[in-house]
């Protein structure tokens, strides 16, 4: 006999608090590496949209505590992001002031409020497969170039800069060629060995208790203070920069209040819906591609996503950070770090600010290159070999829509990139829908040819070439059957050219019968005539 504790069962209690213990012994450690991942990001993308290097790390903490508390995603991680970055450059530039950005950050996050109550988030079931796979593809690639150069010591490139053309007028290419003539064998030395803890650490299980990313940073600082005062000495700006805070009311001096007096600005209100709809694009795709990396396949709530980070977006800009998105980076090391639930999210974001608050001095110790080393392995299982194999398999209308994304992101940035995959991708699907419209059979009746045309569940517009076509070649003398008794959809169009044939066809001999086809069909939900991407 159970004993009920306020309606809930103590074996039920019992068994909440296992599968609670059990998701934090791989949530904690994951949370951790997402911290390692997300500090240097944070601080680059506020340098390189410039902004406090504050701002960056305040956008971090509340990505990972507001947001992580409020989203539905298990696995998607928030902060600020690198393809906000020129947007937050030009804007503060034209507004005058960070303070008047930041009313637009809350504007933005207000916006998405709304957009998540109208349940706006269901676009993001209209993106195809092979667009999000190659989106996943070609950030693995960008991490791989743009972390590059950290890994061999060439420190100049912004940390939160992932476009092809940089703000340093240098681009992704040029910046690798740079990084080959200043190499720093230190650094070099760092990164190999952290790749290697990052290989072969996990194979050692009795021993993988210990996260490879924490042995990586714990080694890669033990080997920078080896090397000081040696030829293979680190730079200073080849560690983790944190600003340091040496008192209480200097602390609180770091945050910005946004300026209302701007409310009455036309290019405040332009800047927040501009932001506004960039942040819930890249988060709508980074969370529909982190669903797909998902080992457990969670589907996460989407409108509930845009209103979590409008909250976000909300408190970040009442507070002086940067606006935020779901990022596909920082996610991906979480999902391959082995997070089960969101605690990992909120844990990364308690220690940001833990740390901010703690032990600045200490993680300024950090080389950058041991960082560069655990996103290189990121970025690779994010483009493995195998996944353009597994794409190729599947056929000329993947693989291609695939690629071509692929090239595009890395060539342009992610909304740009997506934006063009997205056509291609859009493309195949219409041409396969216009290749099948409709099922032909030919049978004999004595000396008759009997052709059934069975029309496929949804016929478009976009199949009224190919009937019209198909009914003009049929041979004289034929008995024709069009079937419609499969389709929810004939378009008027299509409608308008099996009646005209129907009626015109006994002058070529042909005997045309309609099955099961209305006079008119309602339009029906967009949901059911749009395209589903396929779930490996």
């Amino acid at each position: 006999m159970q004993i009920k504790q306020g309606g809930v069962s103590a074996g039920d209690l019992n068994l909440k608090k296992y599968f609670l213990a059990k998701n934090l012994k791989k949530d904690l450690p994951a949370g951790l590496v997402v911290f390692l991942v997300a500090l240097p990001l944070c601080l680059g993308i506020a340098l390189a949209s410039g902004a406090p290097l504050f701002s960056g790390i305040l956008a971090g903490i509340i990505g990972g505590i507001v947001v992580g508390t409020i989203s539905g995603s298990q696995l998607s991680v928030a902060g600020p992001a690198a393809g906000l970055t020129v947007i937050v450059l030009n804007s503060i530039a034209k507004l005058g002031s960070f303070e008047s950005f930041l009313l637009c950050i809350v504007i933005a996050g207000g916006i998405q409020i709304i957009l998540g109550l109208v349940k706006a988030g269901t676009i993001a079931n209209y993106f195809p497969s092979s667009v999000i796979e190659g989106m996943l593809a070609a950030i693995g690639i960008i991490l791989i170039m743009k972390q590059f150069p950290h890994a061999v010591g060439y420190d100049k490139d912004y940390e939160g800069d992932e476009g092809f053309s940089q703000m340093d007028t240098e681009n992704t290419f040029s910046g690798i060629l740079s990084a080959l003539h200043k190499i720093n064998y230190g650094a070099v030395i760092i990164t190999l060995v952290s790749l290697a803890i990052m290989i072969y650490w996990p194979k050692f299980k009795k021993l993988a208790m210990i996260p490879a990313p924490l042995l990586v940073v714990v080694l890669g600082t033990l080997l920078a203070w080896l090397f000081a005062g040696t030829g293979l000495a680190l730079l200073d700006k080849q560690f983790v920069q944190i600003p340091l805070v040496h008192s209480t009311p200097e602390f609180f001096g770091l945050f910005k209040s946004p300026d209302f007096s701007g409310l009455g600005n036309k290019q405040v209100w332009i800047t927040a819906a501009t932001i506004a709809i960039v942040a819930s694009l890249e988060t709508l795709l980074s969370l529909e591609a982190v669903d797909k990396i998902d080992p457990i396949k969670r589907i996460s709530p989407t409108n509930r996503e845009l209103v979590a980070q409008g909250a976000g977006n909300v408190v970040s800009g009442l507070l002086g950070g940067l606006p935020m998105t779901a990022v596909i980076v920082r996610s991906s090391a979480n999902v391959n770090a082995g997070a089960r639930t969101k605690m990992s999210a909120v844990f990364h974001g308690i220690l940001l600010l833990v740390c901010l608050l703690a032990i600045p001095s200490i993680l300024n110790k950090i080389p950058l290159s041991c960082l560069a080393a655990i996103l290189l392995t990121v970025g690779y299982k994010l483009a493995r070999v195998g996944l353009f194999q597994h794409m190729w398999h599947k056929g000329l209308d993947q693989f291609i829509p695939f690629v071509i994304t692929i090239i595009a992101v890395v060539f342009t940035d992610l909304l740009i990139g997506v934006g063009i995959g997205m056509l291609v991708g859009v493309f195949y699907i219409l041409r396969t829908n216009m290749r099948n419209p409709y099922f032909y059979t030919i049978g004999r009746n004595g000396d008759k040819n009997t052709i059934r045309i069975k029309l496929a569940e949804e016929v478009s517009f976009l199949n009224k070439a190919a009937i019209q076509i198909t009914l003009t070649g049929l041979p004289t003398g034929s008995d024709v059957v069009i079937d419609g008794s499969n389709s929810r959809y004939i378009d008027p169009d299509v409608l308008e050219i099996i009646n005209n044939y129907r009626h015109n066809a006994y002058t070529k001999g042909i005997i045309v019968q309609l099955q099961d086809i209305k006079e008119r069909y309602d339009i029906p939900p967009l949901k059911d005539l749009v395209y589903k991407p396929e779930v490996n």
